[in-house]
């Protein structure tokens, strides 16, 4: 990839100008791998530009992380730097913007302690609890978008020499994110966010009490939502009142489900990258809400260490619905990143949940967990679309209402 390619500067403007929609004179919260320095840059002097106060890095590196959970002593892993959480809280306190860029080898943390990274994470969600919640709760703007590095680019196209492989996955988020070249990104979006609108209220218009999924890979599945849920998708606002997109790209429509009312088999359709590991051929029996017994044909120890992270850990706390023909999905490239595997099938999350209720963003954590919906410090998608999925939503007044056929929606 030629850094002087066009299509990154346009990249980059669409991160900073659209994605985190960054204001005059607020800081700008930047986490890239040290390998994707070059796009970081860009990314600073775009938001420089468009009058930003600050750009704070916060540098990511795959080598470093696999020597400290294969070398570092133990007790490290129960502890989280002072210094790191108060940047982290204290920037979202003051509605700062954060902006990640996503690239890292799917298989970097491959044969650590399982129990290492439980910890870790466990560590992490008590020591920035203000920064997730302020995150769930869109206290300020933030994105996830990501870039291709070589150990990611030669797992998604095995066959292809390094430069080869770089090149194609560039091409394909490229492709994703509805970038060509000819400058009308933001116009494309604009266009694509109407559409996922529309649907939006349709699904709002229809009062869902439950879903109930089911398709050959053994999903037979229901599961409440939220009263009051509130299904969302695209651009949001935050508390500022600046809109913003959090995931580029998006293709899902989300909300909230109630923690306790989850019944069935769930299989996922797809791997799922976590911790540096690959989980393959996920699936969950569910009684009360609650993920009784999980199962996988690899990874199973990571998965089962994700789904005790804490009691809320095992339930779920996201329904996002993606049609089977959709761009991303119609690439038909596994990315082993769930910023893109989850655009391209329907999902659901365990762990934490969004707060997509009326009048959630204002509520407090115990409000919120009155109102049916999970807390965890943890949240985990995986992807369970397929081509023949079928979904059936069940009105608050007992109606069936069609959803998807086929693994697409009806409307």
């Amino acid at each position: 990839m030629n850094q002087n390619d066009k299509r990154l500067d346009e990249y980059a403007a669409l991160l900073v100008r659209v994605g985190v929609n960054i204001q005059k004179g607020q800081t700008l919260v930047l986490a890239c791998p040290v390998e994707c320095a070059f796009f970081a840059r860009k990314c600073a002097t775009v938001a420089y530009e468009a009058g930003c106060r600050e750009v704070v890095m916060n540098w990511r590196d795959d080598v470093m992380s696999r020597l400290k959970y294969l070398h570092a002593e133990n007790d490290v892993f129960d502890t989280v730097a002072p210094w790191y959480a108060d940047m982290m809280n204290g920037y979202a306190e003051k509605g700062a913007a954060y902006l990640a860029i996503s690239a890292t080898d799917p298989m970097n943390l491959l044969g650590v302690d399982a129990d290492r990274m439980r910890r870790a994470e466990i560590a992490s969600g008590k020591a920035l609890q203000g920064f997730y919640a302020a995150q769930m709760a869109n206290g300020f703007p933030w994105c996830i978008g990501a870039m291709p590095i070589p150990s990611w680019a030669r797992k998604v196209f095995p066959d292809k020499t390094e430069d080869e492989a770089v090149d194609a996955l560039w091409d394909a988020i490229f492709a994703s994110v509805r970038i060509t070249g000819d400058g009308r990104a933001v116009e494309k979006w604009q266009e694509h966010l109407s559409a996922l609108d529309r649907r939006t209220e349709v699904l709002n218009g229809y009062r869902l009490a439950s879903l109930h999924y089911k398709n050959s890979l053994g999903t037979d599945f229901t599961i409440g939502l939220a009263k009051g849920h509130i299904w969302q998708s695209g651009a949001e606002k935050c508390k500022a009142g600046v809109p913003f997109i959090a995931n580029i790209p998006t293709e899902e429509i989300f909300t909230a489900p109630d923690r306790e009312s989850a019944e069935g088999v769930i299989c996922a359709s797809m791997p799922l990258v976590h911790n540096g590991n690959v989980i393959r051929d996920i699936r969950f029996t569910v009684k009360g809400g609650k993920i009784v017994e999980a199962t996988a044909a690899e990874g199973e120890d990571v998965l089962r260490a994700a789904i005790s992270v804490d009691e809320g850990a095992s339930y779920f706390g996201e329904v996002a619905l993606v049609p089977y023909d959709s761009p991303i999905s119609n690439q038909k490239i596994l990315y082993f990143n769930t910023l893109f595997d989850e655009n391209a099938s329907c999902h659901l999350a365990f762990g934490e949940a969004y707060p997509c209720i009326e009048g959630g963003a204002e509520m407090t954590k115990d409000e919120l967990k009155k109102r049916g919906l999970n807390d965890s410090v943890t949240h985990v998608d995986f992807m369970i679309g397929t081509p023949d999925l079928t979904i059936t939503g069940m009105t608050e007044d007992g109606r069936e209402i069609p959803v998807f056929i086929d693994g697409n929606f009806v409307f």
